[in-house]
């Protein structure tokens, strides 16, 4: 993907986590990366050093996770001193009473169709917590304020950040339905390279996948 005359947005979701790997709703809950999460943050930094690419500014969430899957991605491209700004606005989906949960015992008390609701719709909420309408929300205009103008000003831009609150991002950059969106999964630790054109609209978006 040539640089030339191109700024790039680059999103990653963080590395495995350590709730991810027990299969629990995580949300707003802190646990670190696993070794298998650290190793992917470290092989996506490697994929972005491959890319030859460089940033001027990072966007992080208040989570571990997140901020510790940013800081091995730096530490690998040799920018470990980069402008982080770190913002709750970036953080998961709020799961609320199902936070902590295993997703199979939240089955069993739930039942399996309200947790897919709850997991798979746009705007039906589990108690006390977000859908993800609720999400992009907040995220968006989080963006619009605080990322946008790093954008336009032509600087590369990267977020470590989580699987929803990246998917409220995607459906905006890539003008998606609600059903699509929620039917697009996003790898741990795998970045997403847009390169933009002047007018911040995408030129080309690129997977680095392994």
């Amino acid at each position: 993907m040539s640089q030339s005359g191109s700024n790039f947005l680059v999103l990653v979701r963080h590395g495995e986590s350590e709730w991810n790997k027990l299969n629990l709703f995580t949300g707003w809950k802190d646990p670190d990366l696993t070794a298998k999460g650290v190793t992917e943050a470290k092989a996506a930094g490697a994929r972005l050093k491959a890319e030859g690419l460089k940033f001027d500014v990072a966007f992080t969430s208040v989570l571990t996770r997140a901020q510790r899957t940013l800081n091995l991605i730096l530490a690998e491209i040799g920018q470990t001193g980069l402008t982080t700004i770190k913002d709750k606005a970036l953080n998961e989906r709020d799961y609320g009473e199902l936070s902590g949960l295993n997703k199979d015992d939240a089955r069993k008390k739930w039942g399996e169709d309200q947790v897919h609701i709850w997991r798979r719709s746009f705007d039906v909420p589990p108690p006390g917590g977000e859908s993800l309408k609720d999400t992009a929300v907040r995220v968006l205009p989080y963006f619009e304020a605080h990322i946008r103008p790093d954008l336009n000003a032509g600087r590369n831009v990267i977020v470590a950040a989580h699987g929803n609150s990246l998917r409220a991002l995607i459906m905006k950059l890539e003008n998606m339905t609600p059903e699509q969106i929620l039917a697009h999964e996003l790898a741990t630790g795998v970045p997403i390279v847009y390169r933009l054109n002047s007018d911040g609209s995408i030129a080309a978006r690129k997977d680095l996948v392994a």
